[in-house]
């Protein structure tokens, strides 16, 4: 079993030889804030993988603008809670990706997002006449198969890390709006009984006129 999955390992290295670099991160963006991160593409025709999802504060939206070395408008999104894009590259330089919160005066947005490029693995042509173009062996599809399938999984990873992080968000907003409200409770019970015992300390020692009989 551990030799099948070290030669699946191998010719996976052997069969995928597509470069690829990407960069997860998470950032906190305050409000009216402009936040951009860059991307070098090496050749036309890669592809730019990118993903993000705010996590917390506010609506849980933001603003985002994609832009190639020209400064031409390649994607953008108004109020936008998540996204998943793949992006054709098709001229060589630096990507800018940018966030803008410019919608919240007061919240902070924590944003966790991706950006990926990487160089699409190309099959050999054939090498005889008699060859079909697209064969290949079992194992090769099998890869191609176990590949599609883990990027399923990434994907879906990245959706329930976002749910969790949106429902914490909300319970720990709905605890503090709790909280405050118990105090503001506590506070107006406290003055009104203090108004109620200065009424009765006053109307029982309100004096009047006074008759010997």
């Amino acid at each position: 079993m551990l030799l099948s999955l070290a030669l699946l390992a191998f010719a996976a290295s052997s069969l995928l030889p597509a470069l690829v670099w990407g960069s997860a991160l998470t950032t906190a963006i305050s409000p009216n804030e402009r936040l951009c991160f860059y991307a070098d593409v090496d050749k036309a025709g890669e592809k730019i993988g990118f993903y993000f999802a705010v996590q917390s504060g506010g609506s849980f939206d933001i603003d985002f603008l994609v832009t190639d070395p020209n400064d031409k408008n390649v994607l953008d999104g108004t109020r936008e809670r998540q996204g998943d894009y793949v992006l054709t590259a098709n001229t060589v330089g630096e990507y800018s990706f940018c966030f803008t919160n410019d919608m919240s005066t007061l919240s902070e947005k924590l944003i966790d997002f991706d950006i990926m490029v990487e160089s699409e693995p190309r099959r050999e042509p054939a090498t005889k006449p008699g060859q079909i173009a697209d064969h290949s062996s079992a194992l090769e599809e099998s890869i191609f198969r176990l590949n599609g399938q883990l990027l399923s999984i990434k994907r879906m990873q990245k959706f329930f890390h976002t749910r969790e992080n949106r429902g914490f968000a909300i319970v720990k907003s709905t605890q503090s709006k709790v909280f405050w409200f118990a105090v503001l409770e506590v506070l107006g019970v406290v003055g009104m009984a203090i108004v109620q015992v200065y009424i009765l300390q006053t109307f029982f020692t309100k004096t009047g006129r006074r008759y010997k009989v």
